[in-house]
């Protein structure tokens, strides 16, 4: 974890030191979500979807079905009942 102390200015800014903007990947303009939590402030760098590409790459996205959701035959044998 890499960390800095930094002061917060007369306008309640505060400068982001050089080695974490450019390890976090930030330019300027970059929009940031700002969560007050446990006594801290914390800065979470909003990223377009389109960042997330291939973010899950490899990742077994199979789902095991509960036996009675297997087939569709259920479903349109559900349907069929009448009341």
């Amino acid at each position: 974890m890499d960390t800095s102390v930094v002061t917060l200015s007369s306008k309640y800014q505060v400068v982001i030191p050089r080695r974490i903007r450019e390890a976090a990947g930030l330019r300027t303009g970059s929009s940031f979500e700002v969560i007050f939590y446990d006594n801290r402030i914390e800065l979470i760098p909003l990223r377009p979807l389109r960042a997330l590409k291939g973010v899950f790459e490899g990742i077994d996205t199979v789902v095991t079905r509960e036996p009675d959701r297997r087939s569709s035959s259920a479903c349109s044998s559900a349907s069929s009942i009448s009341v």
